[in-house]
C-alpha cells in the first residue's frame, strides 16, 4: 500500500464525491472493481480485518493500486459517513492526482 499526505488525500476524495467520480463502501468498490471501473483504491488501515479481506484479495488480483487512508472515521468524514473502510476511484485523472500526493508519483517516492 502506497501512503499519502492525508489532508490532500482526504480532499481530493471529498471533490470526487460531489463529482461522483467515487464509490464508498466495500460492496460499493468490490462491485466497481469486477466491472472493471476502479483505477485506485483507497483503504482504511484500521478497518475491520472481515471487511478488508472481502476486498484487498480483489483489488491485487485486478492490479489496483491502493492508497491508504489515515483512519477509517477520517475517511468516511471525507465522504459524509461516520466511518467506511474503503473508496474506489472511477475517474483516472483524479487517481493521478491522488497518486501524486505527499511526493507520491506512479507509486514511486520522489526525492
Amino acid at each position: 500500500m502506497i501512503a499519502a499526505d492525508p489532508a490532500k488525500l482526504l480532499r481530493l476524495i471529498g471533490l470526487g464525491v460531489r463529482g461522483r467520480t467515487v464509490v464508498v463502501g466495500v460492496d460499493q468498490v468490490k462491485r466497481s472493481v469486477l466491472k472493471g471501473k476502479v483505477k485506485l483504491a483507497v483503504i482504511a488501515p484500521d478497518a475491520a480485518r472481515n471487511s478488508l479481506d472481502k476486498v484487498l484479495p480483489l483489488l491485487e488480483a485486478r492490479h489496483v493500486r491502493v492508497i491508504e487512508a489515515p483512519s477509517a472515521r477520517e475517511l468516511g468524514a471525507a465522504v459524509g459517513r461516520a466511518s467506511t473502510a474503503a473508496v474506489g476511484v472511477l475517474d483516472a485523472q483524479l487517481a493521478k492526482g491522488m497518486l501524486m500526493t505527499g511526493d507520491i508519483q506512479e507509486g514511486r517516492r520522489t526525492s
